[in-house]
């Protein structure tokens, strides 16, 4: 039998830099991940022969490359990942960067740091990435079948306190606020760049049990509005990768209500600009599944309001009308369980995440149902709905609003007023920085195309290409 051939290792020089950086002995990082081993249940014996065996190119086997990781982060006081200690070995490449809904919690921060790294760096496999809808289903088995993190705490980096998570919340809530009134086009260089310098140190740093769930659960929301601001940037590969992270961040806090919102209102959204019908409605009964009983009355009505959106495209009236009952019934008892009045009343004993979706909403997911449907006596009632209870604030989702309204009266033939509706939203998208308002004035001038002869509707196509150019 022929001997077979060696393969030269190159010296890992990746390594040997973080090494330096962190000003650790070659002894030193072998006691560090000994004792960072311990506390993950795993006898490591290294010693400083097994550090120079890995700066030669050795890789250790099994999960020693993750805690090598850690122990260096820890040092150094941020998240390192295997990719930076140049021992991936293929499984953490550029490529397949946030696609996975990892195993431990330990990988669950070094996925999402990765993202949060490659996407200020403008990697190119990032924004040039294609969706496939098959990886928004699978995160969402992985996270049906998978039981609590049974610990997040970690004794690492700086300490984080219950400040830390409230500065998160407020930052994200401040960021909301600003990507409602201007679009994501101006805020979301802001929100990577925080997820990257700031929350990336935090995620690496020293939290108690509870302080760490509530830092998870602050870090999820963040991310997750991260992705939906790469989808209104025109950047849906992005978005994807976002939400897969934001999901298995809701997993680390326990929480598995926002898990479920992830699903409804996030990856089947997505599915739905990506015309996957069938995935709309998977994803949002997998969020019902797995938030049963975990939820208010509220996100109940959303993730019914997300099914039907998958039914209505696949032109299934009669199932679509069966869960729109639901939705609406949910939203009863939302509404008679809560106290207050006007925009988000009932929404007392509702999570923050989900106080938005009130009666306007759900008005505008029907609309949408309507409209797919071909139904336009509804879906004009309930875009006019959604329009009267919509506050000036909410300038993009009022110009999606109009677009819906317009699209309504298209289909009832009503071209001059669609083509003023449509006006309107033109007038508040100019205002915005926004890739999604702009695919739905596309999807608007598509279905003015049989009528173009008329006057109004050349005036309205030529406003648009004034408003590209």
């Amino acid at each position: 039998m022929a001997a077979r051939p060696l393969v030269a290792r190159q010296p890992n020089e990746r390594l040997q830099a973080l090494i330096q950086e962190a000003g650790c002995s070659n002894a030193g990082l072998a006691r560090r991940v000994n004792m960072c081993g311990a506390e993950h249940g795993l006898d490591l014996r290294y010693d400083k022969t097994s550090v120079a065996r890995w700066l030669r190119g050795q890789q250790p086997r099994g999960r020693a490359p993750a805690i090598i990781a850690e122990a260096l982060g820890r040092k150094l006081g941020r998240t390192v990942t295997i990719d930076e200690i140049g021992m991936a070995n293929g499984k953490n490449l550029a490529s397949g960067v946030g696609l996975q809904f990892s195993p431990t919690v330990l990988g669950a921060i070094e996925q999402v740091c990765e993202l949060w790294r490659s996407d200020v760096g403008r990697r190119d496999f990032l924004s040039g990435s294609s969706v496939a809808a098959s990886a928004l289903v699978e995160p969402s088995r992985d996270w049906l079948i998978t039981g609590m993190d049974q610990q997040v705490a970690r004794s690492a980096g700086a300490r984080v306190g219950t400040a830390d998570v409230e500065a998160v919340r407020a930052m994200t809530d401040a960021l909301t606020q600003l990507d409602h009134q201007f679009g994501s086009g101006h805020v979301r260089p802001v929100v990577v760049h925080y997820l990257n310098s700031v929350v990336s140190g935090l995620l690496a740093g020293s939290y108690r049990e509870a302080v760490g769930r509530e830092l998870f659960a602050a870090v999820a929301r963040l991310t997750e509005l991260a992705g939906y601001m790469a989808i209104d940037t025109g950047q849906p590969g992005l978005a994807q990768r976002y939400y897969i992270q934001a999901l298995r961040l809701a997993q680390a806090a326990g929480d598995r209500g926002y898990g479920g919102y992830v699903l409804a209102a996030s990856m089947s959204h997505l599915a739905a600009q990506l015309g996957n019908p069938r995935e709309i409605a998977q994803l949002a009964r997998a969020a019902q599944e797995g938030a049963r009983g975990r939820v208010t009355p509220r996100a109940e009505a959303m993730f019914y309001a997300a099914e039907a959106r998958g039914h209505a495209l696949l032109g299934d009236a009669r199932t679509t009308q069966l869960v729109v009952a639901r939705a609406e019934v949910a939203m009863e008892r939302a509404e008679s369980s809560g106290s207050g009045s006007g925009p988000g009343s009932g929404s007392g004993d509702d999570p923050v995440w989900i106080r938005h979706f009130d009666r306007a909403y759900l008005a505008d997911e029907l609309a949408h149902c309507y409209r797919d449907l071909g139904q336009a006596d509804a879906a004009e009632r309930a875009a006019r709905e959604a329009l009267d209870r919509l506050p000036e604030t909410r300038v993009r989702r009022r110009a999606i609003g109009l677009v819906l309204l317009a699209t309504a009266q298209v289909q009832r033939r009503e071209v001059e007023h669609a083509c003023h509706t449509g006006m309107r939203a033109v007038e508040l998208l100019g205002t915005l920085r926004s890739n999604r308002g702009a695919e739905y004035l596309d999807d608007l001038q598509q279905r003015l195309e049989p009528f173009g002869e008329e006057a109004v509707v050349r005036e309205f196509g030529a406003r648009l290409d004034v408003q590209a150019a």
